[in-house]
C-alpha cells in the first residue's frame, strides 16, 4: 500500500474535497481512502463532520482512517459522569469527547484503529462494512477467528469484543465507524471506563459492558500498519477503486475550508459537557472533622451540564447558615464542574470572613463537594 504525501497528492486532494464558494461539488468518482495525519481526536472527529457536511457521496464512497492519542469518546447522547471516570482522566490527562454520532462509550489509543464508512444514505449498510472488515482480517492470518454479530460487534474467539459500532444518518449522507482494538492498553481501558459517581439517575443512554482482547495478543506480529493497509485493499477491491491511501491534514483550510471551527466546537465544555442530557444526583457523603463523623447529603438536578437544582442537608449549627446558603445560592445555575466550583468556593470565602475554624469546615465540605463531580 503506498501512502501519498506529496505536494502533488495534497493538491490532488483538494480538487477533490475542496469547497466553491458557489456550492461543493466532488470531482471524483467511484470512491476515495483517506488518512489523517493527526492523533488529535476532536480534529479527526471534525474531519468526519466535515464530509458528511459537504461532500457530494452520490457518485462515490469514502473511507476514512485515524488514530488518537488517549482519549474516552462517548456517544451524542450520554452522560460522561455516568460513563467514566473523569478524576482519572483529569489525572491522565486523558481527553474527553463527545461524538456526533449514537452508541456507547470507547477508549482510544494509538493501539486503536478507527474507520469511517461514508455513503449516501440509500447506500449505507453497517453489516457489509464489518464483514469487510473481517475479510480483511483473515485475508492477513487466516487462522483469526473473528465473525461479525446481530449487534455489529466483531468478536475475537467468539467471546472478546474487539470492535465496536456507531452511525450517524443524516437526510441523505450517512456514515457508519468503527473500532477495532489493535495494542490498546486495557488496564487504562477498564479504569477510565468505570465511573466512581453514585446516586446517579439519567435517561442517557448507558453503554453495554464487554469483554475485550487485542488481536496483537493473538499474533503479536500483527502492526497497525499492516491491518490499515489490509483493510484499505480489501476495501478498494470490493468497490473497484485506486487502492492508494491518501493522507489529509485535518487542520488544512484550504483542503477543509471551516474545519477548525468545527474542531473548536467539539472540544468546547458546552458540547462535552453541556449536551449531556438532564441527570439528578441524591447521594451521602461522610466529613471526618476532628473527633466526629458528619454525615451530608446532597441533592442535585443537572441540565445542559450545568447545576439547576441543588440542596445540601449538613447538621445544624456545623456552618453558618448564611454561608451554607450561599454555597448552594452559587452553585445554582454554575457548571457542574470542580474547577468552577473551586473558583465559587474560593471566592465566597473571601467575601464571607469567618474564623479559623469556619475556614477548615468549609475548605472540608467544598473538597466533597468536588469529589462528587
Amino acid at each position: 500500500m503506498v501512502l501519498q504525501s506529496s505536494l502533488k497528492n495534497c493538491l490532488q486532494l483538494s480538487c477533490i474535497l475542496r469547497t466553491p464558494k458557489a456550492g461543493f461539488r466532488s470531482t471524483s468518482r467511484g470512491g476515495l481512502i483517506i488518512q489523517s495525519i493527526s492523533n488529535d481526536v476532536y480534529q479527526n472527529l471534525a474531519v468526519e463532520d466535515w464530509i458528511h457536511d459537504h461532500m457530494n457521496l452520490d457518485n462515490q464512497r469514502v473511507l476514512f482512517l485515524w488514530r488518537n492519542s488517549p482519549a474516552v469518546v462517548i456517544g451524542r447522547h450520554q452522560n460522561p459522569w455516568q460513563e467514566c471516570n473523569l478524576r482519572l482522566l483529569r489525572q491522565k490527562n486523558i481527553k474527553l469527547a463527545r461524538r456526533r454520532s449514537g452508541g456507547g462509550t470507547v477508549y482510544h489509543d494509538l493501539g486503536n484503529i478507527n474507520l469511517t464508512f461514508f455513503t449516501t444514505r440509500k447506500k449505507y449498510e453497517r453489516m457489509e462494512n464489518l464483514k469487510l472488515v473481517v475479510k480483511a482480517l483473515k485475508a492477513l492470518r487466516p487462522q483469526l477467528d473473528v465473525h461479525v454479530t446481530d449487534r455489529y460487534d466483531i468478536l475475537l474467539d467468539r467471546q472478546y469484543k474487539i470492535s465496536g459500532t456507531a452511525a450517524k444518518l443524516g437526510r441523505t449522507t450517512a456514515y457508519h465507524h468503527c473500532t477495532l482494538l489493535c495494542n490498546a492498553d486495557k488496564f487504562v481501558l477498564s479504569s477510565v471506563l468505570k465511573s466512581p459517581y453514585e446516586g446517579l439517575k439519567s435517561n442517557a443512554t448507558p453503554s453495554v459492558p464487554a469483554s475485550v482482547k487485542n488481536l496483537f495478543e493473538e499474533d503479536p506480529s500483527l502492526t497497525c500498519e499492516m491491518l490499515l493497509d489490509a483493510i484499505a485493499e480489501e476495501y478498494a477491491a470490493q468497490h473497484r477503486i485506486d487502492h492508494r491511501i491518501t493522507l489529509i491534514n485535518p487542520a488544512d483550510e484550504t483542503v477543509l475550508p471551516g474545519i477548525n471551527n468545527k474542531t473548536k466546537e467539539l472540544k468546547s465544555w458546552e458540547w462535552v459537557y453541556g449536551k449531556t442530557p438532564k441527570f439528578s444526583i441524591s447521594t451521602c457523603f461522610n466529613m471526618v472533622y476532628k473527633d466526629s463523623v458528619l454525615d451530608v447529603k446532597v441533592d442535585m438536578d443537572v441540565k445542559h451540564g450545568r447545576i439547576e437544582v441543588c440542596n445540601i442537608d449538613l447538621p445544624e449549627q456545623w456552618l453558618p447558615p448564611a454561608l451554607c446558603s450561599e454555597l448552594v445560592k452559587s452553585l445554582t445555575g454554575s457548571k457542574f464542574c470542580p474547577n468552577e466550583t473551586t473558583t465559587l468556593a474560593s471566592t465566597l470565602l473571601r467575601a464571607c470572613p469567618q474564623d479559623d475554624e469556619s475556614h477548615s469546615k468549609w475548605n472540608l465540605l467544598c473538597e466533597n463537594m468536588m469529589l462528587l463531580m
